[in-house]
């Protein structure tokens, strides 16, 4: 029987928090009607609640792979590009040619300018499910067709403290470290006294022995970022995530020339286009892609990249039912370049449920989930969650 795709369909999978990502809303920052909050300190919108776009593709023998992508603000979008535009045009091709569909659906409006945004986001979401497709066809995780997996487990870093002081943070950066966690990120728009007297508490409370990262969120002028970094080196920075505008090009090249301490950048990124001028700038030393944001297929160009340059790969975690993450850990276990990963404890944990399958995090390290495909799939519970609309 054909193994060609039959059916795509996209959905939403909506989950409550106990407390917005990154903690609880400083004065200023209520929530809309929408349950949409802006953070002062970086000027960004988001949800009090957790939500992702998942793509459940089908094939003609009744194979099914899964994608995913954001949804954390106007999931609608995303679902409109897969649904009017993108699954018709990726119906009857073959999930083993998950590569050349994505540069087909990607040259379709390159002209018209979408060549990120919403529109790579959906591509990114029918990407990976086709990857998981032809893994499962294949009967083999998706690193076996990615090159080959050069690790089984793969280290992981504690990324955001979501209390309300900044010893509490501390505290709860303890409570990993004693689980076995080592590597630790903070974030600069909720660090509230200041992002050197954050990373001085954190490395107080830590020890030496502790790798202490800053995430800048993209909010500071070169000037500013070279400044703020400067105030924290003394304390042990690791890296410095986005510290200026994601648009500021020589901005960021001149913080990298500036500072000793590494830059790191790629979240936002959604192809390796965007890499190439920052490469050519010298303007990072560790590259964050994030799959959500870019499948598996530029998420490996750019950690191929990376490898040719010399850059480490420190992949980015955010929102979502752990679909992408599964997916990033099966790239990340085929790319020579990977330093750690990211651990987004506060959604990994509570949305354990979300998913069937071995992956997991402990004592400070990723656990590849075994398995052909991703190797997870959707729990019961969270095939009940899913919403067309």
């Amino acid at each position: 029987m054909s193994d060609r795709v039959k059916k795509i369909e996209s959905f939403t999978l909506t989950l409550p928090r106990d407390k917005p990502y990154l903690g609880k809303p400083r004065p200023g920052e209520e929530p809309n009607g929408r349950g949409y909050l802006v953070r002062k300190g970086n000027r960004t919108v988001y949800p009090t609640f957790d939500r992702s776009v998942l793509v459940r593709i089908e094939t003609e023998n009744g194979a099914v792979g899964w994608g995913e992508t954001y949804g954390l603000v106007a999931p609608r979008a995303t679902m409109e590009i897969i649904d009017d535009l993108l699954a018709d045009f990726t119906v009857g091709r073959d999930p083993f040619d998950a590569a050349a569909i994505h540069d087909d659906l990607y040259d379709l409006m390159r002209v018209r300018g979408y060549t990120g945004g919403f529109y790579v986001d959906a591509l990114a979401a029918i990407d990976i499910a086709l990857w998981d497709l032809a893994g499962k066809l294949a009967g083999m995780p998706v690193c076996k067709l990615l090159g080959g997996r050069r690790r089984d487990r793969i280290d992981a870093y504690i990324s955001g403290l979501p209390e309300d002081t900044r010893g509490k943070r501390a505290e709860l950066a303890a409570s990993w470290q004693a689980k076995g966690f080592s590597s630790f990120k903070f974030a600069s728009p909720v660090a509230d006294d200041g992002v050197a007297s954050e990373i001085e508490t954190l490395r107080e409370r830590l020890g030496d022995g502790a790798r202490i990262a800053c995430d800048m969120h993209w909010a500071q002028t070169a000037s500013e970022a070279i400044a703020l970094i400067r105030a924290m080196e003394p304390h042990g920075l690791w890296f410095a995530e986005a510290p200026v505008r994601t648009e500021d090009m020589e901005g960021l090249a001149r913080v990298a020339a500036s500072v000793p301490t590494a830059i790191a950048v790629g979240e936002e990124w959604r192809t390796v286009y965007d890499m190439v001028p920052r490469v050519a700038r010298n303007a990072l030393a560790i590259v964050q892609p994030e799959m959500g944001h870019k499948g598996i297929t530029q998420f490996m160009r750019i950690g191929e990249c990376a490898h040719a340059h010399h850059i480490k790969i420190i992949p980015h975690a955010t929102i979502g039912s752990g679909i992408f993450l599964a997916a990033s850990l099966q790239a990340s276990a085929a790319l020579a370049n990977v330093d750690c990963h990211e651990f987004q404890h506060s959604i990994f944990e509570p949305n354990r449920r979300l998913l069937d399958g071995d992956m997991d995090c402990v004592e400070g390290q990723y656990i590849l989930p075994t398995g052909p495909g991703l190797g997870v799939e959707p729990s019961k519970e969270a095939l009940a969650l899913l919403k067309r609309n």
